[in-house]
């Protein structure tokens, strides 16, 4: 009979909200540019006055989850393991509750995310109502003594409408010293029933330096080199404050592929179809589907970011002067109208699986035709 594998030889499950090799938010002691927020969730947690539901909001990569963790591990240690000012959720690492939220085996902490198919080897597209239903076991056991029960739900805009329903009911009856955080870079798609019952805590993009020490800190704990001096200020600029973004474009030579993308528009309407070519080549396999989103996220990110130049009249000289050149005022409609097509030609290719390289190549194409005022051959 074959032995059971032990506890050390399982492999770990992987996690839909975790980025590649980098520690897992739970993982995550340092809190980088969000003290205000922190502030208030301990604040909440020593007067002993906590609202039931917390929303913590803002762009994705900022912190929201890091806090999250930040939170549950305060809240599930022994009084006396908290920072005593109230002003912090700082708690030793070696302490009981901080271990076992690390390795998600607390009693009293129950995360709700989108969960991973073993068979499928792949997430579930949204969180379905079984994994919230789970909030019926775990609610119908009391805290011990008179300690916290926490549920992290990330993300929550990630609920369908059965999961949303079935966390609407805990919310509108919660239980005695039951803390519910719910996470969301994109509050506005949660019901608003969902909403009203929660107190909104928006967190905001990270400052350049915040986002520097950040990004730093997780390299060094994934063991991975910082970017070259010269390529922080790009990637600074790039990422919108956002640590998970800078990492994902460091990390997927995004930079290359913004220099790419300037090169293209900067030559519109003429077309370098030899490089057009060999950058479809390149983004064409499955294995690249990270690299091809990423390339569409800052196509559409920089041609969004002109049409606003277009419009407005505002930005850098280097960008006025693109943003005239290539759409005016006489061609902000019909850019505005091929961003628009382009989002969905996208979304359709990834979920229909269609050719990846005949989407680059008549994206381009269509640039190049509006960037003229005719239509596409």
């Amino acid at each position: 009979m074959a032995r059971a594998p032990a506890i050390t030889e399982i492999e770990e499950l992987p996690e839909a909200d975790r980025l590649g090799d980098f520690p897992h938010p739970r993982h995550t002691r340092a809190l980088f540019g969000q003290g205000d927020a922190e502030r208030a969730l301990a604040e909440a947690l020593a007067s002993g006055r906590m609202h039931h539901a917390w929303l913590l909001a803002g762009p994705k990569g900022i912190g929201k989850a890091t806090l999250a963790y930040r939170f549950a591990r305060a809240a599930l240690a022994q009084p006396q393991e908290r920072d005593p000012t109230g002003h912090s959720l700082d708690v030793d690492d070696a302490t009981i509750a901080a271990r076992q939220v690390r390795a998600l085996s607390h009693p009293g902490l129950l995360v709700v995310r989108r969960p991973y198919d073993t068979k499928g080897k792949r997430f579930a597209s949204s969180i379905p109502v079984d994994e919230v239903r789970r909030l019926r076991t775990f609610l119908g056991h009391r805290a011990a003594g008179d300690g916290w029960r926490v549920v992290i739900v990330d993300e929550a805009n990630e609920l369908n409408v059965n999961a949303a329903n079935a966390l609407l009911k805990s919310l509108e009856e919660p239980p005695e010293r039951t803390v519910f955080l719910l996470v969301s870079p994109a509050p506005g798609d949660l019901v608003p029933t969902i909403r009203s019952r929660c107190r909104m805590l928006s967190l905001s993009p990270l400052s350049d330096s915040d986002l520097r020490a950040a990004a730093t800190a997780a390299l060094a704990a994934a063991d991975m080199p910082p970017p070259a001096d010269a390529d922080w200020a790009p990637l600074e600029r790039l990422s919108g404050g956002s640590v998970a973004r800078l990492l994902g474009l460091f990390g997927t030579g995004g930079l290359a592929l913004q220099a790419q993308i300037d090169r293209l528009l900067g030559l519109l309407p003429r077309v370098d179809w030899k490089a057009v070519h060999a950058l479809s080549d390149e983004l064409q396999p499955v294995a690249a589907q990270p690299k091809f989103e990423l390339y569409f996220e800052l196509l559409m990110g920089t041609l969004a970011h002109l049409i606003r130049l277009a419009a407005t009249g505002e930005g850098s000289p280097e960008d006025q002067s693109l943003a005239a050149k290539l759409i005016g005022t006489g061609r902000l409609a019909s850019f505005a109208a091929l961003w628009e097509r382009v989002a969905r030609e996208k979304a359709d290719t990834l979920a229909l699986n269609l050719d990846r390289k005949s989407l680059i190549i008549q994206t381009v194409a269509a640039l190049s035709a509006a960037a003229q005022d005719r239509k596409p051959d």
